[in-house]
């Protein structure tokens, strides 16, 4: 059965690949984004152009926003098969040198957005006692790497809210994913997206000119990787479709799609699972994870 798909963040990068892709598909897709009048008008149009794909405009910083969007796509369509957490802002800094208010601005975006679009869709999935939602999270969010610590934070904390949710909501039929995606070429990396960075100059002087070597030694790293893995943001889109046509009850609660890690990711994923079950078995309850999918998305 072809479904009922909103997505956020579909002006740029993934979320755009997301709405083309599944479109062709044939699935319905609501494309949330913000600025449909204004600044992302252009790609407004664009993707309405596209067969079965509906834009809203969509702030996952405004409650409002957030519940309109919502309510119009219920209004219409009747029903919320999939969700997907899309849209995000990266962001890179020595962690002292963030402000706590430069912090609340990532976690209002990457953490407070994805659970703000929750609360507006669940009781609608729970209702129908079905529904699908998808996180896109990091290859590291499960652990940390320097100069990104606030933006880790935040995509940690959605992978916590995802575990919870998956086993709060199995009753209703209502299934929880993350995708780690690892490092591609999006606006998000590429510098043409604005992103939430360190905002305390004094305190990137005071660490001095080792921390700034250790940053740009880091970051070429990642990104000579990604240029030596060809990273495809294809890859991606093309996963959450075959995440949405996944049979109801077999999806993994992690769905790792980052070549550059080599299999680590999924062998960390399945020994934190193995750890986790022999944890909560000490505790007294059960700890269920699907497992990680056999079919391979990455090339």
């Amino acid at each position: 059965m072809k479904k009922i798909i909103l997505i956020t963040g579909t002006s740029t990068g993934f979320g755009k690949l997301m709405t083309k892709t599944l479109s062709q598909a044939g699935h319905t897709v609501v494309a949330g984004m913000r600025g449909t009048t204004g600044k992302n008008a252009a790609v407004a149009q664009e993707l309405a152009a596209l067969p079965n794909v509906n834009v809203v405009e969509l702030d996952i910083t405004l409650e409002d926003s957030v519940q309109q969007a919502v309510a119009d796509t219920l209004a219409r369509h009747g029903r919320i098969d999939v969700l997907v957490n899309n849209a995000a802002m990266s962001g890179f800094g020595l962690l002292e040198a963030y402000s706590l208010d430069q912090i609340r601005k990532m976690l209002d975006v990457n953490l407070f957005g994805v659970l703000r679009t929750y609360q507006a869709v669940l009781p609608a999935m729970r209702a129908a006692k079905h529904g699908l939602v998808i996180n896109l999270t990091s290859g590291a969010s499960g652990f940390a790497v320097p100069f990104m610590g606030p933006y880790l934070i935040s995509k940690f904390a959605v992978e916590t809210a995802t575990e919870t949710l998956q086993d709060e909501l199995r009753d209703y039929g209502i299934e929880n994913v993350t995708i780690q995606p690892g490092v591609y070429p999006t606006e998000m990396n590429n510098g043409s997206k604005a992103g939430i960075h360190a905002d305390r100059a004094d305190i990137v002087a005071a660490y001095g000119e080792a921390a700034t070597q250790k940053f740009n030694t880091i970051g070429a790293g990642l990104f000579g990787k990604m240029t030596e893995f060809d990273m495809n943001p294809q890859v991606i889109a093309d996963g959450v479709l075959e995440l949405v046509e996944m049979p109801d009850g077999t999806r993994p609660l992690r769905f790792p799609l980052d070549a550059i890690a080599q299999g680590t990711d999924k062998e960390f994923i399945e020994s934190r699972a193995e750890i986790k079950a022999r944890w909560a078995h000490n505790y007294g309850f059960n700890a269920q994870e699907a497992p990680i999918a056999t079919d391979e998305v990455v090339k």
